[in-house]
């Protein structure tokens, strides 16, 4: 029977959790479809994820392990994952919807001919089609849309997703030959931040600061509390323009989009750009001293004040009662 195959990426030969998402929301999918869960990882560890991917309830793991899928190439991977397609029939494959996965999904998508949806909050098996909701026009508008063709594909909004695992179980490694396509683009280097910073798209908390920072040294506060309450430091598309903080730490829809448990937005007015990133966030506080600022009326906890005397305090609250447990 067609079953469900999720796309796994690796970080030195852990599954990533936004990986680790889709494969227990695939779970779930294939019970419906009446088929088995499949993950398919590349790379030289790839072999290595067979016990994670077995218990979130992976019967089989597709492995290449060329080395030449060790690093993301949109050629490579596309190959690479459009064979395990051919090789497994699934009925609906799930891509986590990182910055890899949503570049993955529409090159594998026209490849294979079919439908895709993005960043899907929410899918159902009926009928025998994949119902996906999925934000649109910013987050104003809901909608549900039916996916064309087989296997139907998604990309997963990250933490949108309970990661719960399943029973037990070390998936059956599967070998795949690979053949690297003749390139177009080459890889010249990677570069990292030097510092283990948790990422936005995968954060559970996230503390985002603004221009009421008013100049980049200020963004010790948001460090500090991030730091202190174990989140991520995001950011405002000004404080970024202003060369306050690097890019990866945007939130919005020049940025990232992402959906903590906890969003504590500092000195950030609310921009719609801004709150179509964060806006499906479970928890969401914001702090500014404009009463009338559109982040307030998006927050579940507004807070009217000077961030400089609230964010001190509030960390140093944070730090008081974690000495206490």
């Amino acid at each position: 029977m067609p079953g469900v195959l999720v796309v796994c990426e690796l970080k030195d030969g852990k599954v990533k959790k936004t990986s680790r998402e889709a494969l227990a929301l695939g779970r779930e999918l294939a019970k419906a479809v009446g088929g088995d869960l499949m993950a398919v990882a590349g790379g030289s560890s790839a072999a290595s994820a067979a016990g994670e991917a077995g218990a979130f309830g992976a019967k089989k793991l597709f492995v290449l392990t060329d080395p030449a899928l060790d690093a993301y190439s949109t050629e490579n991977v596309t190959t690479a994952v459009a064979a395990v397609v051919g090789q497994s029939s699934p009925a609906i494959v799930l891509i986590p919807g990182t910055s890899n996965g949503r570049d993955l999904a529409p090159r594998l998508a026209a490849r294979l001919d079919v439908g895709v949806a993005s960043d899907v909050d929410t899918l159902t098996w009926k009928d025998g089609k994949l119902l996906a909701r999925r934000p649109i026009y910013s987050g104003k508008v809901v909608a549900t849309v039916e996916i064309e063709g087989v296997p139907a594909m998604v990309t997963c909004r990250p933490n949108a997703f309970p990661a719960s695992e399943g029973e037990a179980a070390t998936a059956e490694v599967v070998e795949v030959a690979f053949t690297a396509p003749e390139a177009k683009a080459k890889l010249i280097e990677t570069r990292v931040p030097d510092t283990e910073e948790i990422t936005i798209s995968e954060a559970d908390i996230i503390v985002s600061g603004g221009r009421g920072l008013k100049e980049a040294a200020n963004f010790s506060h948001i460090k500090d509390l991030a730091s202190a309450i174990g989140g991520a430091v995001g950011a405002s598309r000004a404080t970024v323009d202003a060369g306050w903080i690097d890019h990866q730490h945007q939130v919005g829809q020049t940025g990232r989009v992402v959906s903590p448990n906890l969003y504590i937005a500092a000195g950030i007015s609310g921009a719609i750009q801004h709150l179509a990133g964060m806006s499906s966030s479970k928890h969401i506080i914001a702090i500014n001293k404009d009463a009338d600022s559109p982040i307030l009326k998006a927050a579940d906890l507004a807070v009217v004040g000077d961030l400089f005397t609230i964010l001190p305090a509030l960390t140093a609250e944070v730090k008081k009662a974690k000495e206490h447990h």
